[in-house]
């Protein structure tokens, strides 16, 4: 294959992986390949191209079946390493997976020469595009020759960190867990550095603006010289697209997995999203911890897979996970008797009145009352004495300030109005968990709901579902820079698709979130809660609500309000 050849039509994609990733502990090249002519071959044909790969025995199985699949996953491992040895590289890793479609495989190798890797990805493709009209040992020999004949190329670029590091990821709640962790570690006089789906922030200040959840967000804080303490939030895509920018961290945080982005890159199902997620952990400090939600199953599993010790948190002190955990000399933070309290072996410290944490809502956000839990064991964990902890804790607060998006509550004359980015199922319910929380008796909910673009059809139908459910007055406010790929008519009609299972019709549906939001306070009585599903537009909806006298509650207005909903005021 020469260099000036076209490109292969078996490569449906070549991604370079920088650093850790679901198939290696370091950096790897990632190729998807469409192998339909070999799906589509007779038995007998897949049995000859084995044999002449030295592939002794090989169940060829129906053509475009789910065997026939692992079986090419076998004949393209075989292929891999036979171009790789004779092009000089003798013992190479390989890993292959099937995908949803029969026709497509993963393959993955860890790399260390960039150009010579990504030569080697295009030489197999060019092999599998050549079978059929010349014989393989033909095209493995041609294939070899333009591998060795590439330049190697730089090596990755994967960090390995000169300060503590931890890591948070999940599904929800890791930006605001991530961003307790800092402030916390701010507490106790770090110079800290952390990166997010917002930017890369050192000591509270934004230097740069963008969604830095991927690998380039680790390095660009640890590119700070006077950052000694650094908090990296980890996002699926970033791990998927371009792998872990550091070699390894002190302590992991796994909030939690729910489904959200299914479909993209492969990944299907919770399962596999979870197993995403736990490449976090894997790469754990066999000397640090990894922080776990017991509550989790699928979280708490990845206590097998990660060499750090296990620290784990439940809002229920009697879960049988924790009890696994500590006779098994790991540690848990869990509730008891109203307080945030750490458990060592049969030792109990108690941290904090769960009242006292303002982000919990006086314990009324079951998705903040575990984020604090994270947040704590995740501090204590990387070495920050406990009175820092607690002062991190009872000074973070659910505003603009220090949560920007996440859960900030704001009072408008008698009406309470509720921001979050909400972005799938579990976000919506904890949003309206807790403007049921704050809604005075007898008054209303009414919901501003949205979507980003690139959601499942079943989940945009959920969350019509559960915001007409819920919700007494509900409008639609669109995202026009989220639609990724969809129009603003397919994202209206699955969210009114989802309204309708439970009754719902009369929904009306604005431009903007903005739009959405004034028209729901045009119609908000005293006592009413308003909420705001709010992504796109979040400096525009701060600066008119300011402009109209909003006022964001502090911790004391906000257990006032509490107390009024539940009758104790």
């Amino acid at each position: 294959m020469s260099e000036t050849s076209e490109r292969p039509a078996a490569l449906v994609e070549l991604r370079v992986l920088e650093g850790p990733n679901l198939y290696f502990p370091r950096a790897a090249i990632k190729l998807t390949l469409d192998v339909t002519a070999l799906a589509q071959a007779p038995e007998a044909e897949v049995r000859r191209l084995a044999e002449r790969l030295g592939i002794g025995s090989l169940r060829a199985d129906a053509p475009m079946s789910g065997f026939r699949q692992r079986s090419l996953a076998r004949l393209v491992t075989r292929l891999v390493r036979k171009v790789a040895a004779e092009s000089g590289t003798a013992r190479l890793g390989v890993r292959v997976r099937p995908t949803s479609q029969h026709e497509r495989i993963v393959v993955a190798y860890p790399w260390r020469d960039r150009n010579r890797a990504r030569a080697l990805g295009e030489a197999v493709a060019s092999v599998i595009d050549g079978l059929g009209s010349t014989d393989v040992g033909v095209l493995v020999e041609e294939a070899a020759r333009h591998v060795a004949s590439a330049e190697r190329g730089p090596g990755p670029t994967t960090i390995r960190p000169r300060v503590p590091v931890v890591a948070v990821t999940g599904t929800n709640g890791k930006t605001t867990t991530s961003r307790m962790i800092a402030h916390i570690a701010r507490e106790a006089g770090h110079h800290v550095g952390w990166s997010n789906t917002d930017g890369i922030y050192v000591d509270g200040v934004q230097v740069e603006s963008g969604d830095y959840s991927g690998p380039s967000g680790a390095g660009r804080v640890l590119a700070h010289r006077e950052v000694d303490f650094a908090v990296t939030e980890t996002a699926r895509g970033g791990i998927l697209l371009k792998g872990i920018g550091l070699v390894s961290n002190d302590v992991s945080v796994v909030t939690n997995v729910t489904a959200d982005h299914l479909g993209q890159q492969g990944i299907d199902t919770v399962d596999q999203l979870a197993e995403v997620k736990g490449v976090v952990p894997r790469i754990t400090k066999k000397t640090g911890w990894a922080v776990l939600n017991a509550d989790d199953p699928r979280v708490f599993a990845m206590r097998l897979t990660t060499p750090a010790r296990p620290w784990v948190f439940s809002r229920d002190s009697d879960s049988p996970a924790l009890r696994e955990v500590l006779n098994g000399h790991g540690r848990a933070t869990t509730i008891i008797d109203g307080w945030i309290t750490v458990l060592e072996g049969s030792r109990a410290d108690a941290l904090v009145e769960v009242a006292d944490v303002p982000m919990t809502l006086s314990g009324l956000s079951r998705f903040n009352v575990e984020n604090a839990l994270a947040a704590a064991s995740a501090a204590l964990a990387a070495g920050i004495d406990r009175q820092y902890v607690v002062a991190g804790l009872t000074s973070f607060r659910p505003d603009p300030e220090h949560n920007p998006g996440r859960m900030n509550l704001f009072s408008m004359g008698e009406v309470t109005v509720v921001m979050d980015l909400a972005h799938n199922e579990a976000g919506l319910e904890a949003m309206i968990e807790i403007m049921r929380g704050v809604r005075a008796p007898g008054r209303r909910l009414l919901l501003g709901l949205g979507a980003v673009g690139d959601r499942q059809d079943d989940l945009l139908e959920m969350l019509g579902e559960i915001a007409a459910r819920d919700a007494d007055v509900v409008a639609i406010g669109h995202k026009e820079k989220y639609l990724r790929g969809r129009t603003q008519e397919e994202l209206e009609g699955l969210l009114r698709a989802g309204a309708e299972r439970v009754g719902v019709t009369d929904i009306e549906a604005y431009p903007t979130e903005l739009d959405s939001l004034q028209a729901l306070l045009k119609q908000a009585e005293p006592g009413d809660v308003v909420g705001l599903m709010c992504h796109a537009e979040r400096q525009q909806v701060y600066d008119w609500l300011a402009a109209q006298g909003a006022i964001a509650d502090t911790p004391e207005q906000l257990r006032e309000k509490v107390r009024r909903a539940d009758g104790r005021a």
